[in-house]
């Protein structure tokens, strides 16, 4: 699709998507709920409170930016939304489950049913096809067989315009491919939440703007999105932005002016070999 015809079709989106919140905000279905998170570390006879209370509700088909500098509390946070960790006290639901009590088995059944995690530097298999990397999720789930594996991998690649990479290996893409293929292993098995982590930080701008694009058609089609970023510039495109310092939410705001990524990528000037 061309870049303009994509700008325009944005300018829409948000448009209908505002009016969608405004109309249906009650209506919308938490997804991910923190009720006063608190996470204290011991580091010898020091107590380090990387978590001072962090409260806030995140509704199904957000795309929101989470910002921190270096000891915000922004990687601990990452690790409660992704069930990495629980909290010292307070509670964390992730699609209505609550999550504290868990044990580490319980919480990696739930964290591989509910989440797809997008890193920063991909964490593909070596050595592995592209279609390989997006079945792993799969291979937890005895609803899929073989078959139904490879389909649904062949799918999500085909979704993030990586139909003819099904079978390359890492080291036979650029960044922004093994980039896609992340967000197709994220979104293989229909989570409830994309849980990207400074999941353009390895790329260069032209790529990056490649991946907000795809970024915002997922949230175009109604998936619901948290992207950790130390990057300022990422709010300007998503719905919403947390802000947070010294363990603590300094900051909660909906973004009303939405920027088009396909816009940006379009202005940006060409890439020359």
């Amino acid at each position: 699709m061309p870049q303009e015809v994509q700008a325009d079709l944005w300018a829409e989106v948000v448009k209908s998507r505002k009016k969608r919140i405004i109309m249906n905000e009650e209506k919308n279905k938490v997804v991910i709920e923190l009720d006063n998170v608190k996470r204290y570390f011991h580091v010898g006879s020091e107590v380090v409170k990387a978590l001072r209370g962090v409260s806030f509700q995140i509704h199904e088909g957000e795309f929101v930016t989470i910002q921190g500098t270096s000891g915000s509390g922004k990687s601990t946070l990452l690790n409660q939304l992704g069930c990495l960790d629980t909290p010292t006290s307070g509670e964390y639901y992730l699609d209505g489950v609550p999550v504290r009590k868990m044990s580490k088995s319980q919480r990696a059944h739930l964290r591989n049913k509910k989440i797809g995690f997008i890193f920063q530097n991909y964490n593909l298999l070596a050595n592995t096809t592209a279609v390989e990397n997006v079945e792993l999720p799969l291979m937890y789930n005895n609803k899929y067989n073989s078959k139904q594996r490879r389909e649904a991998a062949i799918k999500a690649l085909e979704a993030v315009g990586l139909g003819d990479r099904l079978y390359h290996k890492s080291n036979q893409m650029s960044g922004g491919q093994m980039q896609r293929v992340a967000i197709a292993r994220a979104l293989v098995n229909n989570p409830a939440v994309l849980l990207a982590d400074e999941a353009t930080g390895n790329l260069d701008t032209h790529t990056s703007f490649e991946v907000l694009v795809l970024f915002q058609e997922l949230y175009r089609k109604g998936h619901t999105i948290i992207f950790v970023t130390h990057n300022p510039e990422i709010a300007e495109y998503s719905s919403r932005n947390i802000y947070l310092r010294d363990g603590k939410i300094r900051e909660d705001t909906i973004n009303n002016n939405i920027k088009s990524a396909a816009e940006a990528l379009a202005a940006l000037p060409k890439v020359e070999d």
